[in-house]
């Protein structure tokens, strides 16, 4: 099973990809993994744009089984963030549609437990189990990245419980 993990943002969109043998077998590689980054100063139609063709070459290139999206989290001091953040969000949603890829959405918290242990554990935290669960090292991956490939792994665990 091939498994697309994807941390949305406007400033940053993480992706990661890992393939799984499977609970009997247990094995799970790296495809993939980065960081879409569109330029700061892009209009915002232009900025979701490049996120939408990224991940839309990723999916016709590596045809993965299901994408797991991080869930919409919005602190209420920051409303427009989350409304950006949407944006980005809607065309990840539209595109699993259009590529009939399935579609799942976990918590921040409840990935980080599943692979961490602890739902309040920090990006680096994260960073580093997933670094050690994939045997990749930690300096090559981002923030963004990692968190994407912890979705993957989350999703792997929570379906299948195999880490």
């Amino acid at each position: 099973m091939r498994i697309l993990g994807v941390d949305p943002g406007l400033k940053a969109t993480g992706y990661g990809i890992i393939d799984f043998d499977g609970p009997a077998v247990g094995h799970f590689k790296v495809v993939e993994a980065g960081t879409i980054e569109p330029k700061q100063k892009d209009l915002i139609q232009n900025r979701i744009r490049k996120v939408y063709k990224y991940l839309d070459d990723l999916l016709i290139q590596y045809k993965p089984h299901v994408m797991v999206l991080e869930k919409l989290y919005a602190h209420y001091k920051h409303p427009v963030t989350a409304c950006k953040l949407g944006h980005v969000r809607g065309v990840i949603c539209l595109l699993c549609a259009e590529r009939d890829v399935k579609l799942i959405e976990y918590s921040v918290k409840r990935i980080r437990t599943a692979i961490v242990g602890n739902g309040n554990a920090s990006k680096l935290q994260t960073l580093r189990v997933v670094a050690h669960l994939l045997k990749v090292d930690e300096s090559k991956l981002t923030v963004d990245a990692s968190d994407a490939l912890a979705l993957a792994l989350g999703y792997i665990h929570i379906e299948t419980r195999p880490l």
